[in-house]
C-alpha cells in the first residue's frame, strides 16, 4: 500500500527486531496508526524526497508498544502513533546535511531530534516527527548523559 508516490506502509512497518521477535502486531496496526503514517508520509517525508530529489532512507518507523519497549523506545514515543521516523539521507549528504536541510525547507514538524552524535560528530539518524494535532517544531539534540540515560537538548 502507498502512503505517498515514493514512501509504502511496508517500508515504515519494516522492522527486523519484530520480524526476529515474532511481533505479528508490527505488521498489522490499527487505522489510526495508519493515517498517521499517511499524513507523516504526504506532509514531511514526499516533501523532503521531491526537495532533496534523492531517496531517504526510513530506518524506523511505526513500532508497536511490544518493540518499542524492547529497543528501550520513550513511554511516549510518536513511533507507537505512527507520527514519527528516524531516517537517513541517501546519497552524499550528511545525517548533519539533513537535519540543517529540513529546518531550511521549513517542512512541518512537531519535533526534529538529531540523535546521538558518533565520536567524529556525525549523527546516527534523524528523527522527525508530524501531527495534526500540534506542530510544536520543536528542535532537539538527543545525547547520552553519564549514567547512558538518554537526555534531550533544545536547540532552538
Amino acid at each position: 500500500m502507498k502512503l505517498s508516490e515514493n514512501f509504502t506502509l511496508a517500508e515504515m512497518l519494516r522492522s527486523a527486531s519484530a520480524s526476529r521477535m515474532g511481533l505479528k502486531e508490527q505488521f498489522d496496526p490499527p487505522e489510526k496508526v495508519i493515517g498517521n503514517l499517511k499524513e507523516l508520509c504526504e506532509h514531511v517525508l514526499q516533501p523532503l524526497r521531491e526537495q532533496y530529489g534523492k531517496p531517504i532512507f526510513v530506518s524506523s518507523g511505526y513500532r508497536c508498544p511490544k518493540l518499542n519497549k524492547s529497543v528501550g523506545g520513550s513511554k511516549t514515543s510518536q513511533h507507537m502513533t505512527g507520527e514519527a521516523a528516524d531516517i537517513q539521507a541517501i546519497g552524499k549528504m550528511t545525517n548533519k546535511q539533513l537535519f540543517d536541510f529540513i529546518i531550511r525547507a521549513k517542512l512541518p514538524f512537531d519535533q526534529l531530534i538529531i540523535e546521538f552524535e558518533d565520536e567524529f560528530g556525525e549523527p546516527g539518524w534523524i528523527h522527525v516527527s508530524y501531527s495534526s494535532e500540534r506542530q510544536r517544531g520543536k528542535i532537539l539534540r538527543a545525547y547520552k548523559d553519564q549514567n547512558g540515560k538518554t537526555k534531550y537538548l533544545q536547540i532552538n
